[in-house]
């Protein structure tokens, strides 16, 4: 019987994309935190964004093929602003101030329709609740689920950049187990991209995996054997209360 629920954050409780606008917003807002502390690069916009998904891709080349998750400095001051002469110990004093406006930045975000809803009902059916997501940012998950309204529903929030294992690496979901004091095989996850959501948390034994569509799917599960599959794939968020509902009862002892 499922008695935890734990979801992905961006894709899945969030609508997120990204686009030309936000990508140009990501790169002014790098400018204008450098120029508060001292630093003016007086790079050309175009340049800006270029030289920036340069050193995305040299963090990615680390963390993709180990699933770790490093700090902001270390983010920002190693990787994604090397190209631009500044190092870790020039970095470090505002790398979390560049890594919260990053993430809020750069992705377009909204609560998807139905979470609040979703979220009361699976209260109402005694379900623990919490949070796995992959973030750079140490804080801005915690500050946006505040935002929402929804922060009071979570018994737990674990996000990589704290663990420093992003998913689908089995250690991030084992903290949360170990934090909401629940058994894989009763909880339910929830999330949008088969190559972290689905195979995590089969791997650790999750008892039921919901994949529901976003703007990150496609570019997320590139390389994801075709036999992967969910537990249920659902079009709406509201299904997952729906779905449970239903499960609980038929787990229920008919009454005499």
């Amino acid at each position: 019987m499922i008695d935890t629920v734990l979801f992905d954050m961006g894709g899945t409780l969030e609508d997120i994309y990204t686009d030309d606008e936000s990508r140009a917003a990501s790169a002014e807002g790098v400018l204008r935190i450098l120029r508060r502390h001292g630093i003016d690069l007086e790079r050309p916009l175009p340049d800006m964004i270029r030289e920036l998904d340069e050193g995305w891709n040299r963090y990615a080349a680390y963390r993709g093929p180990t699933n770790r998750e490093l700090k902001p400095e270390e983010i920002w001051g190693n990787y994604v602003l090397t190209g631009f002469g500044l190092d870790f110990d020039t970095v470090k004093p505002f790398a979390e101030e560049l890594a919260h406006m990053w993430e809020i930045t750069y992705y377009h975000r909204s609560l998807r329709p139905g979470v609040r809803e979703m979220l009361s009902g699976l209260k109402g059916l005694g379900m623990k609740l919490g949070v796995i997501s992959n973030t750079a940012s140490l804080y801005q998950v915690f500050r946006i689920l505040e935002e929402y309204g929804i922060r009071d529903y979570f018994q737990d929030v674990t996000l990589s950049s704290v663990t420093g294992y992003r998913k689908p690496d089995p250690n991030i979901f084992w903290v949360s187990l170990n934090q909401v004091r629940s058994d894989p095989s009763t909880c339910a996850y929830v999330g949008d991209t088969f190559s972290r959501d689905v195979i995590g948390p089969q791997q650790v034994g999750f008892g039921v995996t919901f994949h529901i569509h976003s703007f990150l799917t496609a570019s997320r599960d590139k390389e994801v054997p075709k036999d992967v599959r969910a537990t249920y794939t659902i079009q709406e968020i509201g299904e997952v209360y729906t779905i449970l509902k239903e499960l609980t009862q038929e787990a229920m002892p008919a009454a005499k």
